[in-house]
């Protein structure tokens, strides 16, 4: 299998989740991790799994993300499996009603992520997730690389 883990990340939680990913999809030579800032758009060509992640912030991808996704060709991953996740405050840990309502409103990174790279062609192999996070900086709450490496394990079975 050839597959990409591409993600960015401002506090490492984000990173971890990425390394737990590819770790979990197999052998290194088969998956490369890679930070956003060092993928060049030709480098997702050819590949038979992408997955993109990044840490949510105001309810987005960061800028890094985002500008990689949009700067592929269309149909650039035709033929290409695709996920996308991100890392998040889960909504039972926001005490702030106005917040719950703009998160329920506006939503969180994965899912842009995941439209992006189905506008591109990718085929989405699962729906995208979010892994939690203690507060604004983390760290990741208990038990969320196990959880993340399950999650590649369900992509890679597909």
């Amino acid at each position: 299998m050839k597959a990409m883990v591409v993600y960015d990340s401002i506090f490492g939680n984000t990173e971890q989740i990425a390394q737990a990913i590819g770790k979990a999809l197999g052998f290194p030579e088969d998956v490369e991790i890679l930070r956003v800032g060092d993928v060049k758009p030709e480098q997702l060509m050819g590949l038979k799994l992408l997955i993109v992640g990044s840490p949510t912030r105001g309810f987005r991808p960061t800028p890094a993300i985002t500008n990689l996704l949009k700067s592929v060709p269309k149909n650039a991953l035709k033929g290409v499996k695709v996920a996308a996740f991100d890392t998040r405050i889960a909504l039972s840990d926001v005490n702030s009603p106005i917040l719950s309502v703009f998160v329920k409103i506006f939503g969180y990174a994965a899912q842009p992520i995941a439209d992006e790279l189905t506008k591109k062609g990718g085929e989405l192999t699962i729906p995208p997730e979010g892994f939690f996070v203690k507060g604004t900086e983390g760290p990741l709450k208990e038990g969320e690389l196990e959880r993340a490496a399950e999650w590649a394990k369900s992509i890679k079975s597909q």
